[in-house]
This record gives structure tokens, C-alpha cells and sequence, in this order.
């Protein structure tokens, strides 16, 4: 059992950043769901706002630099072979 502070200070941390995961989250998906469906105009706007949501949730320290620059990444890829 862990101790009443590092409980406090646990559950603070996932108050702050499950919102900004979420809101990455869902973006992705709803970029996704563009291209599958062959809304290539709407996935591009989307695609903007999930990289500046994940661009964010790397700044605040909830997702690692690393893991949001490989989301972009596979995000990106997945848009440009749609186009193609």
C-alpha cells in the first residue's frame, strides 16, 4: 500500500493529466476515422489540431517527447498514403 502522500500527490497528477490525454486521444481517433472514410480535407485540419493537442500534452509533461513525436509520426504517415 502506497503511503497517504504519494497517494495525494498520484492522484493530483493523474487529475492533471488524463484531460490533456484524452483530448489527444480522441483527436488521433477522429483524424483516423477521416481518412478511413476518404475525408482527406477534414483529416488534414484535424491531423493540425491533434499534433497541437499532443504538442501540448509533451510541453506539460503527460505523454514523453519521444512517444508524441512517434504518434505524429505514424499519424502523418497514415495521411500522406491516404492522399497517395
Amino acid at each position: 500500500m502506497p503511503s497517504a502522500k504519494s497517494a495525494r500527490v498520484s492522484l493530483r497528477k493523474k487529475i492533471r493529466n488524463q484531460p490533456l490525454k484524452t483530448k489527444a486521444k480522441s483527436l488521433i481517433s477522429k483524424t483516423r476515422n477521416l481518412i478511413e472514410q476518404g475525408d482527406l480535407e477534414g483529416a488534414e485540419n484535424m491531423s493540425k489540431l491533434a499534433v497541437t493537442a499532443l504538442d501540448k500534452a509533451a510541453q506539460k509533461g503527460s505523454l514523453h517527447k519521444n512517444n508524441v513525436s512517434r504518434r505524429k509520426s505514424r499519424l502523418h504517415s497514415a495521411l500522406n498514403k491516404a492522399k497517395n
